[in-house]
């Protein structure tokens, strides 16, 4: 295990992040790439690509919740057994930097030494993924293309990592 620490005590935290959908984009890819380096600075960090459902043009909500369903028994069974499961979504709790940090800082006092990003495609996440996770964040109640979110979120889990051990990164 790699550590996550503070400016007291050193804990043991490492990252996956469950995304549904691959970044085709060079700019995103490159953003991706240059974050994941930074972050393996710190801590271990895996990536579980789960594979987009395509929906006929114009879909109706049946055959988007069966989209969303099908990918959703795909995330589930990726979780790591006893990982701490966050699902990121526009309907979840909004949180400060520094409160992220904290809660990630404090998992291993809960007996977590994994933490598990969940990034659905662009119709969401099933209503199931969402009820099996710990917690539901939200970065805004603006909706990103989740290729941009993996960026969002790559970003804020170094900016977390920088705050737990007093780097200047964050200021």
């Amino acid at each position: 295990l790699s550590c996550f620490s503070c400016s007291r005590e050193v804990f043991m935290v490492n990252f996956t992040i469950i995304y549904v959908g691959n970044i085709k984009d060079k700019f995103f890819a490159d953003a991706v790439a240059e974050y994941e380096k930074r972050i393996k600075g710190f801590c271990k960090l895996k990536n579980i690509e789960i594979k987009e459902k395509r929906p006929p043009d114009e879909p109706n909500e049946a055959q988007i919740k069966a989209i969303l369903d099908a990918e959703g028994e795909k995330i589930l069974s990726s979780i790591p057994q006893g990982a701490y499961k966050i699902a990121l979504c526009v309907e979840g709790k909004k949180v400060t930097s520094e409160a992220l940090s904290k809660m990630l800082t404090e998992l291993p006092h809960k007996g977590f030494s994994e933490a598990v990003f969940i990034i659905g495609s662009s119709h969401g996440l099933s209503d199931r993924v969402k009820r099996e996770c710990d917690i539901r964040l939200s970065f805004s109640q603006l909706t990103f293309p989740h290729q941009l979110m993996r960026v969002l979120l790559l970003e804020v889990i170094y900016r977390c990592l920088n705050i737990s051990k007093g780097t200047r990164y964050h200021k």
